[in-house]
């Protein structure tokens, strides 16, 4: 019997004796007070004549439940077991049987964005987050900065005596400010997290991750070889959290935001997971559709009469394809479904962890995905992600060589859009656009004593905005009016606690816009206008994602291109009535003007490579030159020195002891993309890994002598970047000690846009190696004092040193 259950005993068997230890536990109790009133003690000349009183800690309500946000990453409405998908999630299943499965709730459609949303209790726009942090701009809907007087859940219930927690993704920080140089105060710790370790960006390797401890970068505990993956580094760590407060504080609640990096790219799992659904998936998207679908029907997830939405345009019917493509297709599916069997897995482990404790029941639990199902991995998919992000597909005939390296430390992949398409069953289209696949998502509630109700489902209308409400309402708690002296704005959201008993009780959550990248869409009391941009596809309106709206544009689409749908009657946006109700369409149009104009949303901006690419104040003024030092943090790509599409200069000042050395002097990127100088073989070199596709190599013709030199790479563009084709600038690439040229090369083409993940690290490669000629971490063993990278396009000219390089070359 434990503690608490005696106690319980006590109080029920012999409430004498209950109020006698009271009584007691009262008088040997320090007196205490709440700050701010009048000191309750008394204050005399000497200590002996005085008495003295506490400022009161802060006390959660005596049984105050725990919180507990289980955030999925691009899990779409029809990818669990329990939404009808044939992928085995039974610790979510479970909860879901032990809880409530909501079949209406709605994100943002993309990252950033919802989780702004899940943590504020306010809209994305109203957060400055209209689209993901690597995407910001210039206006107040845009610009990133989540304000202050929009206070987090997290800050509220430290209010409340709980204890909070961020484990795994944030991505609620512009990505210029991830560096060490802060400012801090919209990390997480600066949100009201009282820990946090995860990563800042919107996607990490599963293997190699970019983490975060509380306000430092660190290593992983591990590497793949010896086990390591993200997800059970996250739940291990959620573990040590709770368990390290509860032995002193056994009663205190926490508020756990755990944010998986799954299953968002990269779709990284070990060989076996995905092995488990071998041949699974040989039918392809048509037959996954049909499957689900039926399911959901079957389960009441979706009403008996609704209608299956087209088959997409952007999608080649399954046997359309060459046998090859389907192969490839199939295991990529493989790889996602073990990815996400894996992740409900760990999931188990922490919901096992709460029952060993007994915090299980008195956990309020809720689980949501941040968008639908995500399409980054175009038509074919792709074993690298940064192909996409540098609009540089590869050909099928190189995915198919990497076939059994899907899902392990040398990819970056994801699945076609075939399987972004089933995903979101019974829906259309996907994430980053505003029909139901792309904010139309899985949501569990789950609190034993909390809920009477078992297994049942909810049709209540509900969007991200409406999470801390509800919190708010379960446990009691009224918003606050200041955060840290702020004064707070309202909340957008509204709490639907009520339908937790009550799978009858009205919907309170009538009118939501939805915007995201120039693609709109606005709910009101059962109807849905969509006005998509680019189009309802990419084949129908013959542009492709990102392109910029003009205001021409924006008159055209809202003159003749918004669409209508009866939700009440039409639940998967089947059947477009816009010219059967023309004054229904003008009143959905004309409101989501209003809500725009209440939001910040306007400017509509659906530019995507220029929002990518745009210059952003920077915390301190441009730089041309930039000093880094071995032993210190990595550069984020966004602060990190921008070397691509520019002539630029990296000079190590370095000392090489008797033997020789080896190492990295400087790198950015991973194994799928980046760019490495480093000495092998006692020989100076440079490699750039182009999105996993290609090395392209220089390196010197001597070997580095010892003693201290100065070690340099130049490099000179030799044309124009073709980015529409994926292709950065070509250039010269040379090799200098101590300004005598002793290597160059021809570099054909270079990475167009970004590295990612693109930290720049001084002195060793952390995480996977860029060049595929040494092993990770590949620290210098010489002596290097620093290495700096010149932007300013000054290179060293030295025509007798080129010329016997040249003459020694023919």
């Amino acid at each position: 019997m434990t503690a608490g259950n005696i106690g319980k005993n006590l109080r029920a068997d012999r409430p004498d004796v209950c109020r006698s230890a009271g009584r007691r536990i009262e008088e040997m109790s320090p007196k205490e007070y709440r700050p701010g009133t009048a000191f309750p003690g008394v204050i005399g000349r000497t200590a002996d004549v005085s008495s003295p009183a506490w400022p009161q800690p802060m006390r959660a309500a005596l049984g105050a439940p725990n919180v507990l946000f289980i955030v999925l990453d691009d899990t779409g409405f029809g990818q669990l077991g329990c939404y009808g998908s044939p992928i085995a999630t039974p610790q979510l299943d479970a909860l879901a049987e032990g809880g409530l499965l909501y079949n209406n709730m709605h994100t943002t459609a993309l990252c950033s964005p919802s989780r702004s949303c899940i943590i504020t209790g306010r809209n994305h726009h109203a957060n400055a987050m209209a689209g993901i942090a690597e995407l910001t701009t210039g206006y107040p809907g845009y610009n990133g900065n989540i304000p202050f007087e929009n206070g987090f859940l997290s800050e509220m219930l430290l209010q409340h005596g709980y204890n909070t927690y961020q484990v795994g993704k944030w991505h609620l920080v512009p990505s210029d400010q991830e560096s060490a140089a802060g400012p801090y105060e919209r990390w997480p710790l600066g949100r009201g997290f009282e820990r946090f370790y995860g990563f800042l960006g919107g996607d990490t390797s599963q293997w190699y991750p970019d983490l975060i401890h509380d306000n430092h970068q660190v290593e992983p505990p591990a590497t793949p070889e010896e086990g390591y993956h993200l997800t059970a580094d996250l739940v291990d760590r959620a573990i040590s959290f709770i368990s390290s407060a509860k032995q002193v504080a056994p009663d205190k609640p926490f508020f756990l935001n755990f944010c998986t990096g799954a299953t968002h790219a990269p779709h990284h799992v070990p060989k076996e997971w995905a092995d488990r659904y071998r041949g699974r998936f040989d039918d392809g998207w048509e037959a996954y559709r049909e499957f689900t679908f039926d399911r959901q029907k079957q389960r009441g997830i979706v009403p008996s009469d609704a209608r299956l939405s087209r088959h997409d345009p952007d999608v080649p019917e399954w046997n359309s394809l060459q046998p090859d493509a389907r192969r490839l297709a199939a295991r990529m599916m493989e790889v996602f479904a073990g990815f996400l069997s894996h992740t409900d897995h760990h999931i188990g482990r922490l919901l096992d962890f709460l029952k060993e404790i007994g915090e299980f029941d008195n956990t309020l639990i809720m689980v949501i995905s941040d968008n639908g199902a995500s399409a980054e991995g175009g038509v074919t998919g792709t074993t690298n992600e940064l192909q996409f992000f540098n609009n540089a597909p590869e050909p099928i005939e190189d995915s198919l060589r990497a076939i059994d390296e899907l899902g392990g430390p040398t990819t970056f992949n994801h699945y076609p859009w075939g399987w972004t398409w089933a995903g979101d069953t019974p829906f259309r289209r996907w994430k980053r656009e505003t029909y139901r696949g792309g904010v139309s998502d899985p949501f569990l509630v789950h609190w034993p004593r909390g809920i009477k109700a078992r297994g049942e489902l909810r049709k209540q209308y509900a969007h991200l905005v409406d999470m801390v409400p509800t919190v708010l309402d379960a446990l009691g708690i009224q918003p606050p009016a200041t955060i840290k002296g702020v004064p707070q704005s309202p909340l957008h959201g509204v709490s639907f606690a009520h339908t937790f008993d009550d799978p009858d009780a009205p919907t309170r959550h009538h009118t939501q816009y939805f915007e995201m990248m120039g693609h709109r869409a606005i709910d009101h009391c059962g109807w849905r206008a969509v006005c998509p941009w680019p189009g309802p596809s990419f084949t129908e309106s013959g542009r492709l994602f990102g392109t910029p709206i003009t205001a021409e544009d924006l008159g055209e689409l809202d003159a003749h291109h918004w669409e209508l749908y009866h939700i009440d009657e039409d639940f998967a946006e089947t059947r477009d009535i816009a010219a059967e109700q023309p004054d229904k369409l003008i009143e959905m149009i004309s409101l989501w003007y209003v809500e725009a104009g209440r939001y910040q949303v306007l400017p509509i901006d659906s530019s995507g490579l220029q929002r990518l690419t745009v210059e952003r104040p920077q915390i301190t003024p441009a730089q041309l030159s930039y000093t880094l030092r071995p032993g210190t943090e990595a550069l984020p790509a966004a602060v990190a020195p921008r070397v691509i599409n520019r002539p630029h200069s990296i000079t190590a000042d370095a000392e090489i002891p008797p033997g020789g050395a080896e190492g990295v002097l400087l790198c950015q990127g991973t194994n799928v993309g980046g760019w490495s100088f480093y000495l092998k073989d006692g020989r100076l070199h440079y490699a750039h890994n182009y999105v996993r596709r290609a090395i392209y190599r220089v390196y010197s013709m001597e070997v580095v002598p010892e003693g201290r030199h100065e070690l340099r790479f130049e490099f000179e563009p030799t044309g124009e970047p073709d980015l529409a084709h994926g292709k950065g600038t070509p250039g010269h690439g040379q090799l200098y000690i101590d300004h005598r040229l002793v290597g160059e090369a021809d570099i054909p083409v270079t990475t167009p846009v970004a590295f990612n993940p693109g930290g720049m690290t001084c002195g060793a490669n952390s995480g996977s190696a860029v060049a595929p000629d040494y092993e990770p971490p590949s620290r210098f063993t010489g002596t290097l004092y620093s290495v700096t990278v010149d932007l300013s396009g000054e290179l060293i000219t030295d025509i007798q040193s080129e010329m016997r390089m040249h003459m020694a070359r023919q």
